[in-house]
């Protein structure tokens, strides 16, 4: 069995250990993760650097760990998964595992099979129009295909993404669900049987409680942030607030609505909320309505100031950011049936014209997520960096 987990580790917590020592309880031969770069799908830089991020989990764990692109990283629910269950397609993977709240692959599939139901979309245009937010209106579309208690399986962030996991990967590929009971605190709680989140973790670095930060994550994960705390390299967003603001100001609305497919014309509302904001949190709010949640504006703002442009319907590479033996043993195999392997960012160029132009723009994202640690680094640091191989 190959099996693969989407991830993020922003940063690696005991949960997510528990969840790997759980895969490969399951008989997991390999574990592949497709893993987030600096760039997360709530609209922020990723805490820790990639390349540490990477490193730890093979510690941890995991075998191989690929990064999802920050197109796919940064983005809804729907393409962060679809770019994920890619990825570990074309990685070779068997299974994909998930936490989950509920730990039901069965009600998860009815949900996921709901979402792509033909009278699905009449339904939620129903219940949009009575002003409430699409996650309350997808959830209370749901139930009228299935029943409220497998609906509110939606009210639950990781069965939100187990579901987009499993839509992903029936549209895409053939691979074998693999739900793990999620063990300790919620997506965005506190604390939980000795486990804490990665929001409570990061909110506790944003303190500066640092060691109870550490407290919360495995040995390796806590050294590094230890290091990249004591170098300036954690990352926070309200550092980078000027440059993001600045960036904003110069948008125009054709900028602003290619930062977002949804057709509703939420460009002209952030547009305005720029004009009257003096921070990006203060944006934010202006922005924020009930239908209109704040992760989304987020995700919106950032794109404003990360530019994308035109990206792949897929990831055009599998990009190596860590590995150990059996994870080699992999890469090998792959190379050899022809898949797209990227060790070395310059090599990109040899993959064809969408992948060198994606690895660019990467790097150019790199060099932003500089603008938000606290010693700011010189540009070239995608370029300069290597895999993790143990």
């Amino acid at each position: 069995m190959i099996a693969g987990i989407i991830c993020e580790y922003n940063p690696l917590h005991l949960g997510h250990v528990h969840l790997l020592q759980q895969v490969r309880k399951a008989g997991a031969d390999t574990i592949v993760c497709a893993m987030s770069g600096n760039f997360v799908q709530r609209g922020e830089p990723a805490l820790i650097r990639k390349h540490l991020r990477a490193a730890a989990a093979i510690d941890c764990g995991a075998d191989l760990v690929l990064e999802i692109p920050t197109p796919w990283a940064m983005a809804t629910a729907e393409i962060f998964a679809r770019g994920g269950v890619s990825i570990l397609h074309r990685a070779g993977c068997t299974h994909l595992a998930f936490g989950s709240e509920s730990g039901d692959t069965a009600a998860l599939q009815q949900v996921a099979q709901s979402l792509d139901n033909a009278a699905y979309p009449a339904l939620l245009r129903q219940f949009l129009a009575d002003g409430i937010t699409f996650a309350a209106a997808r959830q209370q579309a749901v139930a009228r295909l299935t029943d409220e208690d497998t609906a509110a399986l939606l009210s639950s962030p990781n069965d939100t993404l187990a579901v987009e996991y499993l839509r992903a990967a029936s549209r895409e590929a053939s691979l074998t669900p693999l739900a793990i009971p999620r063990m300790g605190a919620h997506h965005h709680g506190a604390v939980s049987h000795g486990i804490a989140s990665a929001s409570h973790v990061r909110r506790l670095v944003a303190a500066g409680q640092l060691e109870e930060a550490c407290s919360f994550l495995p040995s390796v994960m806590a050294d590094g942030l230890r290091y990249e705390v004591r170098h300036g390299n954690t990352a926070q967003l309200i550092r980078a607030d000027r440059a993001i603001l600045s960036a904003l100001r110069q948008s125009d609305e054709e900028t602003l609505r290619a930062c977002d497919s949804s057709g509703e014309g939420l460009e002209h509302r952030l547009l305005r909320a720029i004009e009257e904001g003096c921070s990006l949190e203060e944006v934010l709010q202006l922005a924020k309505t009930k239908r209109y949640t704040a992760a989304r504006l987020r995700r919106m703002a950032m794109w404003g100031w990360l530019r994308p442009a035109a990206v792949p319907s897929t990831p055009p590479y599998l990009r190596v950011l860590a590995a150990n033996d059996k994870g080699r043993q992999l890469l090998r195999k792959l190379r050899k049936e022809g898949a797209p392997v990227l060790t070395k960012a310059a090599d990109a160029a040899a993959l064809g014209v969408e992948a060198a132009e994606l690895m660019a723009r990467e790097a150019g994202w790199t060099d932003l997520h500089g603008l938000c640690r606290e010693v700011i680094p010189p540009c070239g640091e995608e370029w300069r960096s290597s895999p993790v191989m143990k």
